[in-house]
């Protein structure tokens, strides 16, 4: 019986070093993977354990098993939202269209100015 425990002790350790180095470090949360490496070499059965309970990242779905695989979530999605226009003018059509924005506006300030310079209409 020991002799089974040290070999699932020992497929616990080498599993879980496998599984260390292979991640990324963006998928290995807690502690750096050396520091998991160090854990698991000195510490097997313990550090074996709190890898895979703790310091592996499973995504969001947790831990996936084929056999128990939940049904399509029924919630409908939002449309996504429509593309913004897109502009088939060419450079040179925009930076006219600009010039002639640009000018209406000063014409339309000229104009205004106008309007408070002139004296008010004599009443008769």
């Amino acid at each position: 019986m020991p002799f089974l425990f040290s070999l699932l002790v020992i497929a616990l350790m080498v599993g879980a070093l496998i599984d260390i180095i292979t991640r990324e470090d963006s998928q290995v949360k807690y502690l750096p993977k050396m520091v998991w490496i160090i854990l698991v070499i000195l510490l097997p059965l313990i550090g074996g354990l709190l890898w895979f309970a703790l310091g592996r990242d499973y995504g969001d779905g947790g831990i996936r098993i084929p056999q128990m695989r939940r049904a399509a979530p029924t919630t409908r999605t939002a449309p996504a939202p429509p593309a913004p226009p897109a502009d088939l003018r060419t450079t040179e059509q925009q930076i006219a269209d600009l010039d002639r924005e640009i000018e209406e506006w000063r014409l339309r300030e000229e104009l205004e100015k106008r309007k408070r310079d002139q004296p008010p209409a004599a009443e008769g």
